[in-house]
């Protein structure tokens, strides 16, 4: 990335508040920023050869930036009328990108060649991998970074984090399934291959437990090609015994089974939807 423009936007936010619509000079660095992230060149999130996540601050600095050097406007879709700061996306046929009507992206998102977008959300500072299906009601929060093969099935809420800029957004990695109804927020990960049944919440507070040894694998991150399910774990307090959730893996896979993975899913009782 341009280093002189990551620079740029540091000492922008650093003077933030200063800030307004009127600000000419502002408004084309943050544009240029916004637009790296528009085309793909550049990613709000990702994940580094060790397996960690690499958070681009200045980049989440550009993206709220932009809301403040923005004036609220009436914008005019065939019959829809909208009014808000941001544009929506535009390109789809040149980008290769398959959008049903009632499909809504930002300016500022990304979306590879080859996806499919439902009746959907995604918002700025996102990005939806090669042939990712985000099916009908589903949401891509701020910033949310989703892989390449994923299905997002209907009604799928993946949260947004955009403030503070250093907070790592929601990841959802390559190949993954993630069932109708599902609640991955506030930075939670799930996993190369990993399956969620239906109405999974998961946030980094939510315990990931290996139901074969009662171990708990961690929290908010749901490993590679695993098969997990809502559950929910007893607890005491002083008002007496409560179920607090959890996400239970039922089953791990290998990489080579995933032609058979509807016979898993039916194996282990997990509905996707």
């Amino acid at each position: 990335m341009p280093a002189d423009l990551q620079t740029t936007i540091d000492e922008l936010w650093e003077r933030r508040s200063e800030l307004s619509p009127d600000d000419a000079d502002a408004r084309l660095s943050v544009d240029e920023a916004i637009d790296l992230l528009d085309r793909g060149e550049a990613r709000v999130a990702e994940i580094d050869a060790t397996g960690a996540v690499v958070v681009h601050e200045w980049l989440k600095k550009a993206i709220l930036l932009l809301f403040r050097l923005s004036r609220m406007e009436t914008v005019e879709v065939g019959p829809f009328e909208y009014h808000d700061k941001l544009p929506l996306k535009q390109g789809y046929e040149a980008a290769g990108v398959r959008v049903v009507p009632g499909a809504s992206v930002r300016r500022g998102a990304f979306i590879e060649p080859g996806a499919v977008l439902m009746p959907c959300y995604v918002n700025i500072g996102a990005r939806v991998g090669s042939g990712t299906m985000v099916d009908t009601w589903a949401t891509v929060a701020s910033c949310a970074q989703i892989g390449a093969n994923v299905h997002l099935s209907g009604g799928v809420g993946i949260g947004g984090v955009l403030e503070p800029p250093q907070a790592a957004p929601v990841i959802v990695e390559d190949d993954a399934m993630i069932g109708s109804r599902c609640m991955v927020t506030q930075g939670a990960r799930v996993g190369r291959g990993a399956v969620l049944g239906e109405g999974v919440i998961l946030n980094p507070g939510i315990p990931v437990i290996d139901a074969e040894t009662g171990e708990e694998l961690g929290r908010g991150v749901v490993p590679d090609y695993c098969i997990g399910v809502q559950a929910g774990r007893k607890k005491v307090f002083p008002g007496g015994e409560f179920t607090l959730p959890c996400v239970l893996v039922l089953r791990r896979y290998q990489p080579g089974e995933r032609t058979h993975l509807n016979d898993i899913l039916r194996e282990s009782g997990v509905n996707v939807g």
